[in-house]
C-alpha cells in the first residue's frame, strides 16, 4: 500500500435506513441483508460492495463514532454504461418519487450527467463515459 492513504470506505449517514436502502437498490447497488444474528443492527447499519465499501449508518449510530457529525454531504457519483443509461436511470428514479436536482444534460466535459437526491437529500451524480468528440470549452471559470 505504501505510505500514502488510500480511500477504501464511504459511510452515508441516513435518517431512514429502509428508504435509503430502497433508493440505492433501485439504482442498482447490491445492499446486503443484515445477518440474522445481527438483526438488532438492521435499523442502524447496512453494507454494500461497490469497489470500495459503501456503508449506511443511522444518525444515532454515526454520533457514536463521530461525535461531531453535522450531516455534511458530498456528491456520490455513479458511472453508467452509456448516455442513454443516464437518461433511463434518471427517469427510473424520478418516476419512483426521488427528487431530480439536475436533469440529464450534455456536459461540457463530454459526458451525459444528471443528479438525483437520495432520501436524505444527498446529491447522487449519474454520469456516462466521457466522449472526447462531445467536449466543449464550457463556461469561463473566471465568471464563477
Amino acid at each position: 500500500m505504501g505510505d500514502r492513504p488510500v480511500i477504501d470506505q464511504l459511510n452515508l449517514v441516513v435518517r431512514d435506513m429502509e428508504a435509503s436502502v430502497a433508493f440505492y437498490r433501485l439504482l442498482g447497488v447490491e445492499v446486503g441483508e443484515t445477518p440474522e444474528d445481527w438483526a438488532d443492527w438492521a435499523p442502524h447499519h447496512r453494507s454494500a460492495e461497490v469497489g470500495i465499501d459503501l456503508d449506511f449508518d443511522s444518525v444515532r449510530f454515526a454520533r457514536r463514532w463521530d461525535a461531531g457529525s453535522d450531516g455534511a454531504r458530498v456528491v456520490i457519483g455513479f458511472k453508467l454504461a452509456s448516455r442513454q443509461a443516464v437518461d433511463e436511470m434518471f427517469r427510473t428514479l424520478t418516476t419512483a418519487g426521488y427528487a431530480g436536482r439536475q436533469e440529464p444534460w450534455d456536459a461540457f466535459w463530454g459526458a451525459r450527467y444528471a443528479v438525483v437526491a437520495d432520501p436524505d437529500g444527498n446529491p447522487v451524480g449519474l454520469m456516462s463515459p466521457v466522449d472526447p468528440d462531445r467536449r466543449s470549452d464550457g463556461p469561463d471559470p473566471a465568471t464563477f
